[in-house]
């Protein structure tokens, strides 16, 4: 099966690439600014808001699934710059929507938890989504556009995705971010009133590719098993990589001054669980993935 990844030199994309290779998959993936050669994968150069250059590379291409990870993540950019938010967020969506069903492809779309307002206990898929700030909007409306068309889809819901991050990755996870931090000997300042679903890339991908092979379609939440805050997301970094926790203070969100103001949405993965047949990870077994990994490796 040929599958084209968009935004293949981000966190989700690469490892999504790796991934669909070691199961014998026929990948092209797109990059825009950070160039990157994969052994048996196609590298694209592509604006995806650019449309008739998506339209002609799918058309090339003629892939069966398009995995579509691309997009601005810096929810506080998105905020101070709606013109940007939407060229990428929504017009390129709209763009690669257009493009496969020209070609009949089917799609999978990544969104995230944030199109929910953090007023209900806990969300499932069948609960309407109320975002709140600039980026969550723009992720909705692609949510819409996806749901709108003729296509074939799934629509994955992620949060606070974590894993090694490549070398020419610039974006941090909260667990390179407080990782990197300990490692240096420097105090952190960590939220205690935010609270997401960290979920393990390596995981991600994993059920993710287990939707696609089972031909499942619809929303799901493929987020990790755990709501916690950022301070004690930060206290089990340090304890399971042996790093020490006094250098890790609480502050409030409201401390920070940020243009977006976060929600707190906690989502239920039960139905990504059962209709995958796979486990989606507490962030205590994934951070242990994740020391295993580094010790088992050279690239450390």
């Amino acid at each position: 099966m040929k599958i084209l990844v968009t935004g293949g030199s981000g966190l989700i994309g690469f490892k999504l690439i790796k991934y669909l290779l070691e199961h014998g998959y026929e990948v092209y993936f797109t990059y825009l600014t950070h160039k990157i050669s994969v052994e048996n994968a196609i590298t694209n150069k592509l604006d995806v808001s650019e449309k008739v250059s998506t339209m002609k590379l799918l058309q090339q291409i003629k892939p069966e699934i398009v995995i579509h990870t691309a997009a601005i993540t810096n929810v506080d950019l998105c905020e101070t710059n709606h013109e940007l938010a939407d060229k990428i967020n929504i017009e390129s969506t709209r763009n690669i929507v257009n493009a496969c069903e020209e070609v009949k492809s089917k799609l999978v779309y990544i969104s995230t938890s944030a199109v929910f307002d953090g007023k209900k206990e806990v969300y499932t898929e069948e609960d309407k989504p109320n975002p709140t700030y600039y980026y969550a909007k723009t992720k909705f409306e692609g949510e819409n556009i996806v749901e709108k068309s003729g296509l074939q889809f799934l629509i994955l819901r992620t949060d606070q995705p974590y894993c090694w991050l490549e070398k020419w990755q610039k974006e941090k996870t909260s667990v390179s971010r407080v990782l990197k931090k300990l490692e240096s000997g420097e105090e952190t300042n960590e939220v205690i009133d935010w609270y997401n679903n960290p979920t393990f890339v390596d995981n991600f991908t994993e059920v993710s590719l287990e939707l696609i092979k089972r031909n499942k379609f619809g929303i799901y939440h493929v987020v990790g098993s755990d709501f916690i805050n950022r301070y004690d997301l930060a206290l089990k970094v340090a304890e399971v990589f042996g790093k020490n926790k006094k250098l890790i203070k609480p502050i409030t969100s409201n401390e920070l001054q940020l243009p977006a103001k976060r929600v707190n949405a906690n989502l239920s993965n039960k139905k990504a669980q059962k209709d995958s047949g796979t486990k989606l990870i507490r962030i205590d077994e994934g951070l242990m993935k994740m020391l295993q990994q580094k010790m088992n490796s050279s690239m450390f």
